[in-house]
């Protein structure tokens, strides 16, 4: 039986325990690029011992950023500084991700700690989104350009290139963002997809463009690398995204190369009804799992080492991501080893600091 501690294995790549920093925005950066913050925030994580380092979504190309202060990887320029945190992040013994994405239609909004809400006009920094349909997310966001089949093609290869990118820049893994009612996500559901064409309509259609986009990061992506794709599950109401959908696509992902589904919920519709709670989403990751064969992971208020133990010995998923406690506790995974009475690994820096028969982590070689 799989625990919480027992290292997972994803094509050539074996993560040292079953806990996941979730994608976390920070809206630090300039011109897309990472910075010492980025190098402190991820780092740490790494240090605490966390299995898998995803750094926050980064944009596939200018105009997919969600704020302006958007990590990305739309050009050669961004990859040396992501290069440097991830050498950190390696000789800590954990395993570095990025997240790409685009925002669609919620893109081009004010940084999450400032007041307005919607998007930003042109005068104070902000653009025109685009989605696969003019339907703007809610009061105060603009109607977005719909994106016609040329634009389509040029996002897929911006996928591509920044897979190529993120390869140079010593990334390990690479999870595609197709939730939270970003642009792949905006596909998939029929709330914010109301095209005609081949990209709209049946499942078969409204699927397309993330498969499209996961055929060709595969094709880019090293065989031995694993492969993430993130979704929503469902988006909480009747005649959007559902749970059912997500396993039968699951099962189509995985086919075509992708190793784990990382099983959020929502993010489409700002007045869907959530109903929030520790694990909340955490069935979800179970339906995928059982229902694809594909591997999958859990995220949403999973706080308490026994409840993330218990996720992975029940089957329910392979792999716990956390997000805001490991804001709040960088350190969890060790604290949550001692919790569990597991034996874990602390940096030598801090040796006089760890529990009697905890493990030296020296540092390693990238």
């Amino acid at each position: 039986m799989a625990h919480l501690f027992e290292p997972l294995t994803l094509r050539g790549v074996t993560f040292p325990n079953r806990i996941g920093v979730s994608p976390m925005c920070q809206y630090s950066a300039e011109d897309g690029l990472a910075n010492d913050w980025h190098l402190v925030h991820l780092g740490g994580r790494a240090v605490g011992g966390a299995g898998l380092i995803i750094a926050e979504a980064a944009a596939v190309a200018p105009e997919g950023r969600i704020t302006p202060a958007d990590l990305g990887l739309w050009n050669d320029e961004q990859i040396d500084p992501l290069a440097r945190i991830n050498a950190f992040i390696h000789s800590q013994g954990s395993v570095a991700g990025i997240q790409l994405a685009h925002a669609g239609r919620k893109a081009a909004t004010a940084l999450p700690w400032i007041t307005q809400t919607g998007t930003l006009s042109e005068a104070d920094g902000g653009w025109q989104p685009v989605a696969p349909s003019p339907l703007a997310f809610a009061d105060g966001y603009a109607t977005p350009a719909e994106l016609d089949e040329a634009a389509i093609t040029s996002l897929v290869r911006s996928f591509a290139d920044a897979a190529q990118r993120a390869l140079e820049a010593g990334f390990k893994t690479i999870e595609i963002h197709a939730a939270h009612g970003y642009l792949l996500h905006e596909f998939l559901s029929p709330i914010s997809n109301q095209r005609t064409d081949r990209y709209g309509g049946s499942f078969d259609n409204r699927t397309r463009l993330l498969k499209e986009v996961v055929g060709a990061v595969r094709s880019v992506w090293p065989e031995r690398l694993p492969l993430l794709t993130r979704v929503s599950a469902t988006d909480w109401v009747a005649d959007g995204w559902h749970a059912e959908e997500t396993v039968l696509l699951a099962r189509e992902l995985k086919a075509l190369g992708v190793d784990l589904l990382d099983c959020s919920s929502g993010g489409n519709l700002a007045s869907a009804q959530i109903p929030v709670g520790p694990g909340y989403q955490t069935p979800f990751a179970e339906q995928v799992r059982r229902g694809s064969g594909l591997a999958s992971a859990a995220v949403g208020l999973i706080t308490d080492p026994a409840q993330a133990d218990q996720i992975v010995r029940n089957g329910q998923a392979d792999m716990v991501l956390l997000a805001r406690e490991l804001l709040r506790d960088p350190y969890w995974p060790m604290h949550a080893a001692q919790a569990l009475g597991r034996a874990t690994s602390w940096p030598v820096q801090y040796l006089r600091a760890a529990p009697h028969g905890s493990t030296v982590r020296q540092p390693l070689a990238d």
